[in-house]
C-alpha cells in the first residue's frame, strides 16, 4: 500500500509561487487578471504573490496595458536586474566565467588561468572570477542567487560531490560544498555536458523539444540526454557515452578500459593515431585538422575513420533512445567537415528502419561561454523551476 504525504501550506504557497513567477518570465507583460486566468489561481492569491515578488524585486511594473472599457490594467514583466547568476565551466587549466541576469543574458565574462590540478587552485580561480566581475559590474553578493560549475566527470548533482574526473585525477571530492564554504552564495555543479544540454534546452536549438540527446566531442565524448522535457542524470554518471567499449582489444583510453569510443574519437587520440601514421609534422589538432583540409591522405583517412565510428554508435543512440533531436556540438565540430559525411553514412546504415528518419541531427558550433552559460542556467533551474520538482536545492552540504 502506497502512503502519500499530505502538501503542506508552505510547499502549495512555494508552488503557486513558483507558477506565477514562471507566468511572468514566460507571457510578460501580464496583467494580474490574465495571471489568474492563465495558473488558474484565484485573484486575491494572485495579488498576493505578486506584491511578494515585487517586494523581492524580481518583478516590475513598468507599464499599463490598454483598457476594455475601465480601468488600465497594470502589466507585470520578470525583472532582469533583480537577481545575477554565476556560470563557470572548468577545464584542465583554465576556467570561463560568466555572469548572467535573471533572463540569461550575459552581462560580462573572463578567462582565469590556473596552473595545477590541486583542487584548492581551481577553487581558488573560481572565487577569483566570481569576486572580479561581481566588482567590476558592481554587483553586492546579496545580489547573486548562486553559482553553477560545469566540470568533465562523474558528478552527483544532489550531493555535490565528484565521483571522478579522469582528467583532473580527483575521486569522491566534495567539491560543491568546498566552493560554497570558500564563496558563501549557493552552489551547483554537474557534469559539464548535462550544462551545455541545458543551453540547448532554455535558449537553443531544443527549446521546443522534450527527448533530445547532446552528444559532445573534443578533449573527449559526452552525452546529456534530454527525456520528457527534463535533464536524466541517473546517479549523477549517466551520459558516459565516450566510455562505452567499441573494440575490447583497441587503444587504452584514460578510463582504463580499452577501445572506448573516446579512442576512435577524441581529439588527443586523433593527434596520438597522426603522429603514429604522419609523423612529427603534426604537433596540435589543429596541424592535423589544417594537413586534411589540404588534401593530406594519411590526415583525411584519420577523420574518415572517427566519422564513420562515431555515426555507429550515434546510431546505437537513436535505436535505444528514439529522440527527436540529436545535437553534436563540442571544439571537435571545427572539423566537422573532414567527418560528417562518414558520420551521416554509418548513422543511415546502422540505424533501426523506421526510426532514423525521425530525429533530426544538428551540429552546433558551440563556444567555451555558451557552456558557462549553461553552468548558469543549474541557478537559473534553482529560481525558476517549481519545488515539486526540485531534487536538493537546499544545498545542506
Amino acid at each position: 500500500m502506497v502512503n502519500f504525504e499530505p502538501i503542506s501550506k508552505d510547499l502549495m504557497r512555494q508552488m503557486n509561487r513558483s507558477l506565477v513567477l514562471n507566468t511572468i518570465r514566460l507571457k510578460g507583460p501580464i496583467s494580474r487578471t490574465q495571471i489568474a486566468r492563465v495558473t488558474g489561481l484565484s485573484a486575491a492569491t494572485v495579488s498576493g504573490l505578486a506584491s511578494e515578488l515585487l517586494d523581492d524585486d524580481l518583478i516590475l511594473e513598468p507599464e499599463e496595458g490598454v483598457s476594455s472599457g475601465g480601468r488600465r490594467p497594470v502589466l507585470i514583466t520578470l525583472n532582469p536586474s533583480g537577481g545575477y547568476v554565476m556560470g563557470i565551466k572548468l577545464m584542465e587549466d583554465h576556467l570561463i566565467a560568466a555572469l548572467t541576469n535573471l533572463e540569461a543574458n550575459v552581462i560580462d565574462s573572463m578567462n582565469v588561468p590556473f596552473n595545477t590540478t590541486e583542487p584548492e587552485d581551481a577553487i581558488n580561480a573560481i572565487e577569483y572570477g566570481v569576486e572580479h566581475l561581481l566588482g567590476k559590474n558592481e554587483i553586492t553578493l546579496k545580489k547573486l542567487f548562486g553559482v553553477g560549475v560545469g566540470m568533465a566527470g562523474i558528478v552527483n548533482q544532489e550531493t555535490g560531490i565528484l565521483r571522478l574526473s579522469p582528467i583532473f585525477g580527483w575521486q569522491e571530492l566534495p567539491f560543491g560544498k568546498m566552493v560554497q564554504d570558500k564563496l558563501h552564495v549557493p552552489v551547483y555543479i554537474d557534469n559539464d555536458v548535462n550544462t551545455v544540454t541545458l543551453t540547448e534546452k532554455w535558449f537553443g536549438m531544443a527549446r521546443d523539444i522534450d527527448h533530445f540527446l547532446t552528444v559532445t566531442i573534443g578533449r573527449g565524448v559526452g552525452l546529456g540526454i534530454v527525456s520528457n522535457g527534463r535533464l536524466y542524470r541517473g546517479r549523477g554518471g549517466a551520459g558516459e557515452f565516450g566510455h562505452i567499449v567499441v573494440d575490447p582489444n583497441g587503444d587504452l583510453c584514460l578510463c582504463g578500459k580499452h577501445g572506448c569510443l573516446e579512442t576512435f574519437v577524441a581529439d588527443p587520440n586523433l593527434l596520438k593515431r597522426a603522429k603514429a601514421d604522419i609523423g612529427d609534422q603534426v604537433q596540435s589538432i589543429d596541424d592535423l585538422r589544417t594537413l586534411a583540409l589540404d588534401g593530406n591522405p594519411a590526415a583525411k583517412a584519420i577523420y574518415a575513420q572517427a566519422g564513420e565510428v562515431l555515426g555507429r554508435e550515434i546510431a546505437n543512440l537513436i535505436n535505444v533512445f528514439d529522440p527527436q533531436m540529436i545535437i553534436l556540438t563540442g571544439e571537435g565540430v571545427k572539423a566537422r567537415e573532414l567527418f560528417v559525411e562518414d558520420m551521416f553514412e554509418a548513422i543511415q546504415s546502422h540505424t533501426m528502419p523506421g526510426m532514423g528518419p525521425e530525429t533530426t541531427v544538428y551540429i552546433d558550433e558551440l563556444e567555451d561561454l555558451a557552456w558557462a552559460r549553461g553552468a548558469a542556467g543549474l541557478v537559473l533551474r534553482a529560481v525558476f523551476e517549481s519545488p515539486i520538482f526540485k531534487e536538493d536545492y537546499n544545498n545542506s552540504w
